[in-house]
């Protein structure tokens, strides 16, 4: 059972260039859906996520906007600028939400494949421990290099971590680090980086490997491929359903309801 504390919001960041993409990625289709609409889907429909602040670069809020309405989503509460980093556009996705929520999920708008109940796992997580962030136990060995691009340590691959999104921080929590980050001038490459900075321990949770990041055209197909995968498991034990149009484990709300309708059409026109 999750024991819900507060309001939690959710900031997924879809400003980045997507120069290793080729340019657009948050709107490239995984089986005829875009990019973000999935990742926004997942959060609209999980059952401990009050609001969505979503973060685009400039010239993509108009069709971020026209995508949130395209789609019904009924918990984005708006569509900001993002800045010209990672970090400056948390900080603008934060600094958007309302300023009564108790906890807030950060999130790659590229990580498309995540689910609902993977997000309320890593809230609950959050909601213990002030602080959570998802990541999966490194399978290669992982090296550090020197300046040179030599070998200069080898970490112990029994404690070393792949670090994801979302990750969950307590509101004031993450308040208190983004802005003593901000003064610093301390550059962070992920969200849990700003708590250990402040001398805040961040949980890991493992869901699994599925939860890639869309940053090669050739990921798109791994993608498809992984949800072709679940649609078969889903078949043979629930009769297909999908989690784009059902929440699982939850009841849907009178407004919620209606949501589903809209995607179940879309579901029939544009394969989800």
């Amino acid at each position: 059972m999750i024991i819900k504390r507060g309001k939690t919001a959710a900031v997924i960041l879809a400003a980045g260039r997507a120069e290793r993409f080729g340019g657009g990625k948050q709107f490239a289709r995984i089986c005829g859906v875009p990019v973000l609409a999935r990742t926004i889907l997942a959060f609209d429909s999980c059952s401990v996520i009050d609001e969505i602040v979503v973060v685009a670069s400039a010239p993509d809020v108009p069709m971020c906007c026209e995508l949130v309405t395209r789609y019904a989503f009924k918990k984005v509460k708006c569509v900001v600028s993002g800045g010209e980093t990672r970090f400056e556009s948390a900080l603008r996705g934060f600094e958007a939400t309302s300023p009564d929520i108790s906890y807030v999920a950060i999130h790659d708008g590229a990580r498309c494949l995540i689910l609902p109940e993977q997000i309320e796992r890593v809230c609950r997580e959050a909601y213990s421990h002030r602080a959570a962030a998802v990541a999966t136990p490194a399978l290669d060995t992982v090296k550090i290099a020197d300046k040179n691009g030599f070998i200069s340590e080898t970490p112990d691959r029994s404690r070393t971590w792949l670090a994801g999104t979302p990750q969950v921080f307590y509101a004031n929590l993450y308040r208190a680090a983004i802005y003593t980050v901000k003064e610093d001038d301390f550059s962070a490459t992920d969200d849990a980086m700003l708590a250990e900075r402040i001398g805040f321990k961040v949980k890991l949770v493992d869901i699994g490997r599925d939860n890639i990041k869309i940053t090669y055209p050739c990921d798109i197909a791994i993608a498809e491929a992984i949800l072709k995968e679940r649609r078969r498991a889903e078949a043979n034990s629930s009769g297909e359903k999908s989690f784009l149009v059902y929440r699982r484990g939850a009841k849907q709300k009178s407004g919620q309801a209606s949501s589903a309708h809209h995607l179940k059409a879309k579901q029939k026109t544009e394969g989800i």
